[in-house]
């Protein structure tokens, strides 16, 4: 099955001129209502006991980590006719032709997750395990970072808390979350939090850790291979959802040692507390000078971090840009239409937006072209240690 399902990679890549084609991933969660901003058609965002669809998953080998749903649900599919085999599975068995031969020597798979989230409220405020804790439980830790694209209605509450205040931290007065959780019936605990206006064409990086409660502004999100969280905010949307969530990725036996402690002792403290935040953690678009070229241009949108990276093109009506990268990405379509080195793009078509390009076709150039008459923008996602020269923020330390 290996060796069979690895000729079905090879040649659909030596039809597709070493392209891959893919389709959509959609996921559902229970916990909150859609912002329905995804472009389904309206029956389409109820799925019964599963929720509502509000994340598309784009070039994913994750799988969703969900109370109920199917089992692939998260993993994306090569566009392959006739035949069904996830991107994951191609990465398994075809690593090298994919990866390139020295990163899968090095790198295990892709090891990033690109995704856009559309919700009516506010996710709950929770964190993101670090590895120590993540490991405990057989998973991943979750860095990440979003985008937050311009042109689209940013929702009733286009703010984000994180972290709390710092004094909290300063006086290590941790435990003043405890009471929250222990009662599990509101959303107060948000008083302790700082919110920060979600500003559309900018966004935030967040290692694990770090408490944060994201706001409604449609968001597209680059992070570690990871769907691990706690929530720590009980209310949420008009309802109270289930306290499992705050021990999802807790261990049984620290649940019954340590109760609600045992989250607590799971968030990065110092940086929840960093009294300069938002100096630290805030992401502007940074003109890549170095590709600067008469058709377009290249921002860097996700850096901060080696972890992953990503950036925006900007190709111009009627104009062509080269593009010529240091590994294996893929990309997300997200205005215009044209064509990536001869394949048909537009964005909105959920069979023309999504591609992957391996490492031999992402480090040789490409051809981007402008068929359309506004600005082509397209999202280009990139895995760990690829991208080793991104712009890292200056830290202003606390004094």
């Amino acid at each position: 099955m290996t060796d069979n399902k690895r000729e079905i990679i090879e040649n659909a890549l030596a039809k597709s001129n070493g392209i891959f084609r893919l389709e959509p991933a959609w996921v559902a969660r229970d916990f909150l209502p859609p912002g329905r901003r995804l472009g389904l058609k309206e029956a389409e965002y109820e799925v019964g006991e599963r929720g509502w669809i509000s994340e598309r998953w784009i070039g994913s080998t994750t799988q969703a980590d969900n109370r109920v749903g199917p089992p692939d649900e998260g993993l994306s599919y090569l566009a392959i006719e006739g035949e069904r085999v996830t991107l994951k599975e191609a990465v398994e068995v075809a690593g090298p032709t994919i990866l390139g031969d020295a990163y899968s020597k090095t790198h295990k798979g892709l090891g990033r997750l690109a995704k856009i989230y559309d919700f009516a409220a506010r996710i709950p405020y929770h964190i993101h395990q670090r590895q120590a804790d993540a490991a405990l439980v057989g998973r991943n830790s979750k860095e990440e970072a979003y985008y937050f694209p311009e042109g689209v209605d940013v929702g009733p509450h286009p703010e984000t808390f994180f972290g709390v205040h710092p004094t909290i931290v300063e006086q290590k007065q941790y435990d003043i979350l405890l009471p929250y959780l222990v009662d599990w019936n509101s959303d107060l605990i948000l008083r302790h939090s700082r919110a920060y206006l979600l500003v559309p064409g900018e966004g935030f990086h967040l290692p694990a850790g770090g408490l944060h409660g994201p706001g409604t502004a449609l968001t597209i999100e680059l992070q570690e291979d990871s769907d691990v969280f706690a929530m720590l905010q009980a209310l949420v949307g008009g309802k109270i959802i289930s306290k499992e969530l705050l021990f999802k990725d807790v261990r049984k036996e620290d649940r019954a040692a340590l109760g609600e402690r045992a989250v607590l002792n799971q968030v990065d403290w110092e940086l929840s507390g960093d009294p300069y935040f938002y100096e630290n953690r805030h992401t502007s678009p940074q003109l890549i000078a170095e590709t600067r070229q008469p058709g377009g241009d290249e921002y860097w949108i996700y850096y901060n971090t080696t972890r992953f990276s990503g950036k925006k093109l900007v190709v111009k009506p009627g104009q062509k840009f080269k593009s010529v990268d240091n590994g294996v990405y893929n990309i997300l379509v997200w205005r215009g239409r044209g064509l990536y080195d001869g394949h048909a793009i537009e964005a909105g078509n959920f069979a023309l937006d999504e591609l992957l390009v391996p490492h031999s076709k992402a480090t040789t150039p490409i051809w981007v072209e402008n068929t359309g008459t506004e600005d082509l923008i397209i999202i280009k996602f990139f895995g760990p240690d690829i991208n080793l020269k991104v712009p890292m923020i200056p830290q202003i330390k606390r004094s």
